[in-house]
């Protein structure tokens, strides 16, 4: 998602190299148009992978989440990216990772992927596009990353909800004024909201992205938080935001 993490990049010379440097792993970002970003991190950081034998990352862009699901599981990763520029980046990141013999990138579009991949997925993970009606950019991958035009919600959690297993989850991170419809898309498709955590900058701002997880299989009560980035003064990260990235980061 367009979301840049500035107050990382400026305190590194990865943004002169057009890579960025995680503890265990290297993303090399110069022809991707969404470089790495907190949404991606964040939602890399959050989501449950345990009992993940298989994983499927839609939209990969970089890379980036389809590696720090390697770092976190066992499981096997795929991650799926339809503008091939990006495509071939994340390819090349995955074969340079600790973890290249368990990542596979493939150039294709979420609907041909579904129609062409029978075998279910335990853990499927998107850091969507969710500009919806606003001017494109004149940048075609640009536009693609930023754009839902090419994988608008709808074909999303219907592609995601059919190649879910029994006991497998969904986890996105959206705007905080689309999770409503991205709720009622899932209960639509069966699905059940399991986890649902609202980001903000601080407590002194209002959430502007929600982390979601959904399953086929419902789970009572709904575990509901919420994640500061950063304390009140803006001076520093809050510790729930460091504990929570702290593996990825090498300033935590």
């Amino acid at each position: 998602m367009p979301c840049s993490d500035s107050a990382f990049l400026k305190h590194s010379d990865n943004i002169m190299n057009n890579w960025f440097q995680f503890k265990q792993f290297k993303i090399v970002q110069e022809q991707t148009a969404m470089k790495v970003g907190t949404d991606g991190v964040l939602l890399g950081a959050w989501a449950d992978t345990t009992q993940s034998q298989t994983i499927l990352d839609v939209g990969t862009g970089t890379g980036v989440i389809a590696l720090m699901m390697a770092q976190r599981s066992q499981a096997r990763i795929t991650g799926i990216e339809i503008e091939e520029k990006a495509a071939e980046e994340a390819t090349f990141n995955a074969y340079n990772s600790p973890w290249s013999n368990r990542i596979q990138i493939i150039n294709t579009s979420l609907q041909d992927f579904e129609a062409n991949h029978p075998k279910p997925f335990d853990l499927i993970i998107s850091n969507p596009p969710f500009f919806t009606n606003s001017k494109r950019s004149a940048s075609q991958s640009l536009a693609i990353a930023k754009h839902n035009h090419l994988l608008p919600y709808t074909s999303l959690i219907s592609c995601s909800a059919r190649m879910l297993s029994p006991q497998g989850r969904i986890a996105l991170i959206v705007p905080v004024d689309e999770t409503s419809t991205i709720r009622k898309l899932a209960e639509c498709h069966k699905l059940f909201l399991l986890r649902e955590t609202l980001v903000r900058p601080n407590n002194l701002k209002k959430p502007h992205r929600t982390l979601l997880e959904f399953g086929n299989v419902a789970t009572k009560p709904v575990d509901k938080d919420v994640l500061n980035i950063h304390n009140d003064d803006g001076m520093d990260f809050t510790e729930t935001y460091k504990q929570l990235t702290r593996s990825f980061y090498l300033y935590f």
